[in-house]
């Protein structure tokens, strides 16, 4: 885990990022907003293909990984690869959690928590509003 990191490989004026994400995407990715359970686009998706970073393009999770957790948000028990996401360290909201960011553009995309599905046992509790889907 890496609490300081360093510039991501992908940047962007606030501004630049406003134009390109649209409100509710501007607030998870670019201020670890959160949207509401059960009211994302893609925690219910079932259909086979790859979840991509929205701000970046970033492939960070495939439907293979994703399981029905009943937490009303997408939730994957991997990565496709470790070095897509960072994981840091996030004590806001008087919480200890590990919060998942897109290794591209430092998005934010959600927390990944010890009580997943196998084989990891991990559960990766994923914005809808930081993803971008590609049908195969």
């Amino acid at each position: 885990m890496d609490e300081k990191l360093p510039a991501p490989p992908v940047t962007k004026t606030d501004d630049e990022w406003r134009a390109l994400l649209g409100d509710e995407s501007f607030h998870v990715l670019r201020r670890a907003g959160t949207e509401r359970a059960f009211t994302g686009e893609f925690w219910d998706n079932h259909e086979a293909g790859e979840y991509v970073c929205k701000g970046c393009g970033e492939l960070l999770f495939t439907s293979t990984t994703k399981f029905d957790s009943g937490c009303g948000w997408p939730s994957f028990y991997d990565s496709v690869d470790k070095s897509k996401v960072v994981e840091r360290l996030d004590t806001s909201h008087g919480m200890r959690r590990i919060e998942v960011l897109c290794g591209s553009c430092h998005g934010h995309l959600g927390h990944v928590f010890p009580d997943g599905s196998k084989p990891t046992g991990l559960r990766y509790c994923i914005n809808s509003a930081s993803l971008g889907f590609r049908r195969k």
